[in-house]
């Protein structure tokens, strides 16, 4: 825990990339701590704010890529296994919570990827059941990179407006503070584009 503080009081972008890696496979790293305080520094010219969230959302598809293929070879007894072992507790795994991101999976299908990358508690699990069920690792890939692009720039985003309104020193308790606002706001994004691609394939099969 001490080499991912020192990486987050060090951020460029080798570590936004390296730490969003991290956080999509099961190591338990914020990436609103990450990628809100880079968009800031970005403001303050100190960062390309595009740059950003391209290297967060390469590092997000590429631990993802890593669950997804852990999942698609090794199969669901050994991650349950893991998930219920110490090292998955030290995680903050358990089976419970590879089991709700496998039930999210099921009820909404491939694009469960990508409105599971904004749901927190899910973002980082459900590229899982995408490989339990051994799901085109292209389409996979596809949906990641918009999910977790769409979730990053969301934090790119508040992470410019802090900088305009919070001096530095106060810039986590800010994060910690806004964030409550940010699950309502994705809530109601992932409930909208749910609902798109519901009316979608309900249209599409009447047409059929």
């Amino acid at each position: 825990m001490n080499f991912i503080a020192s990486l987050l009081s060090n951020l460029n972008y080798g570590t936004i990339l390296f730490l969003m890696l991290l956080e999509s496979t099961v190591i338990p790293v914020p990436s609103e701590f990450v990628v809100t305080p880079a968009a800031y520094h970005a403001a303050g010219g100190n960062l390309n704010i595009f740059l950003v969230i391209l290297f967060a959302t390469i590092g997000a598809d590429i631990g993802a890529s890593i669950n997804y293929i852990a999942a698609y070879y090794v199969g669901r007894p050994v991650i349950y296994r893991f998930a219920n072992s110490k090292w998955g507790k030290m995680c903050l795994l358990n089976q419970e919570k590879i089991e709700k991101s496998e039930h999210y999976f099921d009820d909404h299908g491939v694009v469960a990827t990508l409105t599971g990358r904004l749901i927190p508690g899910i973002r980082h699990l459900i590229s899982i059941p995408a490989g339990l069920a051994k799901m085109n690792y292209w389409k996979f890939l596809f949906y990641t990179t918009i999910g977790a692009g769409a979730w990053h720039a969301i934090l790119a985003a508040l992470g410019w407006y802090l900088h305009a309104i919070v001096p530095e020193e106060q810039l986590n308790d800010k994060i910690a503070e806004y964030a409550e606002y940010i699950k309502l706001f994705i809530i109601v994004l992932v409930v909208i584009a749910l609902i798109y691609f519901a009316l979608k394939t309900f249209f599409k099969k009447k047409e059929d």
